[in-house]
């Protein structure tokens, strides 16, 4: 597993290729670089560096399976996104951060409307606006490929933030002004909602529809203007703060339940690397240069390769009786399953899911999904058939 670092060699030209022949998948990776020894490093004082520099993804200490469900996410957005759930202080917030280091490059628009190549292709000039439509026509781009970017829904956000709005200015031209939404920026990007299950029902409904469609409306008086909103949806909460409704966990492929760590040494180990990122933040993030490289590289070619993986009917089978077993109804239990299966064979070049691949994806996949109260309503509504079927036989012999 190797890959040559083009980007470190534009800034450092001497930067030779990372080469690491005895790591053969991501989750080998991760494993090798939560461990990586740091005790060697010299950090001097602070750098005084002001841009925000944040924690390393593949520097927190375990959370082996946290990592692994972003990153599985990031590999094949018909995961369905990620719900991370968990006290205070289990760098729920921070691993979300640190991905910005490893996010794969996508086609981003460059106009104020969102316009993309594909609209064009797929719904032609009416598909964009005409400034782009323009530009189409004179072979001039109007998007360039960019760094996956993680989009923050802050807690305070009103709805017109949310979806943008369009204000009508009326002078001697009828002009329009646009205010772009978070959901329209978020368009093939990583939306992440800290505390989600404080938000209000207004917003997380606006965000479950536009999530849904891929797409969305805003409409004034008399203009209307639809946008993409093909986004990977990221939440994270805290228990204690309260419970998210049922139609908005449902919304969230995979879910990871996060708690402190609970080997000595590793609590140790993650204030030694916490107290060395706090004292030179640069420095530290430095020392995972390499591996986050890697990390980048693979997930890139896994995301090119996840489509060519295939489900044998065997396998497939074997998913469906665990979910049966388990009693879930919802159907997208079926698909987070086997679509983040598909990633982690993608991860290792593989074309077909396995058995192994279902194991390790069903705790994730699978928890949180049974309703009790589901379950005991469907099955009152049997006895219920059953009583009414009985009446009809005895009345009818």
């Amino acid at each position: 597993m190797s890959v040559d670092n083009e980007e470190n060699n534009l800034i450092n030209p001497e930067a030779s290729p990372v080469n690491y022949p005895n790591i053969s998948s991501l989750k080998e990776l991760i494993d090798i670089a939560s461990g990586k020894n740091i005790s060697h490093y010299d950090f001097q004082h602070d750098t005084g560096i002001a841009e925000p520099l944040f924690y390393p993804f593949l520097g927190i200490v375990d959370q082996f399976e946290m990592k692994l469900a972003l990153i599985l996410t990031l590999i094949n957005p018909n995961v369905g996104g990620v719900l991370l759930i968990g006290p205070r202080g289990t760098a729920k917030t921070t691993s979300v951060r640190g991905l910005v280091d490893i996010l794969p490059f996508v086609e981003s628009s460059l106009c104020q409307y969102g316009c993309l190549p594909e609209d064009i292709e797929s719904d032609g000039n009416e598909g964009v606006c005409p400034e782009c439509a323009q530009k189409y026509a004179e072979n001039i781009p109007f998007s360039e490929f960019s760094k996956v970017k993680i989009i923050e829904l802050p807690l305070n956000t009103d709805l017109d933030s949310v979806t943008g709005s369009i204000e009508e200015i009326y002078h001697k031209n009828n002009k329009m002004h646009l205010k772009r939404g978070i959901l329209s920026l978020a368009d093939k990007n990583i939306l992440y909602i800290d505390e989600v299950n404080l938000l209000s029902n207004e917003i997380i409904n606006s965000i479950l529809d536009a999530s849904a469609m891929g797409k969305y409306t805003v409409r004034s008086t008399s203009k209307s203007l639809t946008f993409r909103s093909r986004f990977t949806l990221i939440g994270s909460m805290n228990p204690e703060e309260g419970n998210l409704r049922p139609q908005i966990m449902d919304r969230f492929g995979l879910r990871v339940v996060t708690s402190g760590l609970k080997e000595n040494a590793d609590r140790l180990e993650a204030y030694f690397r916490a107290s060395h990122y706090l004292s030179n933040p640069y420095e530290f993030i430095q020392i995972y240069q390499d591996e986050n490289n890697i990390a980048r590289q693979e997930i890139e070619n896994a995301r090119k390769f996840v489509w060519k993986v295939k489900i044998d009917p065997k396998i497939a089978k074997f998913g469906i009786e665990l979910i049966k077993d388990l009693n879930i109804h919802s159907l997208r239990a079926e698909l987070t399953l086997f679509e983040a299966a598909k990633a982690l064979a993608a991860t290792e070049n593989r074309d077909q899911i396995t058995t192994e691949d279902i194991k390790s994806i069903a705790p994730m996949a699978l928890r949180l999904r049974r309703s009790t109260y589901i379950t005991n309503f469907l099955n009152s509504n049997e006895a219920e058939n059953e009583e009414i079927n009985s009446s009809l036989d005895k009345i009818l012999a």
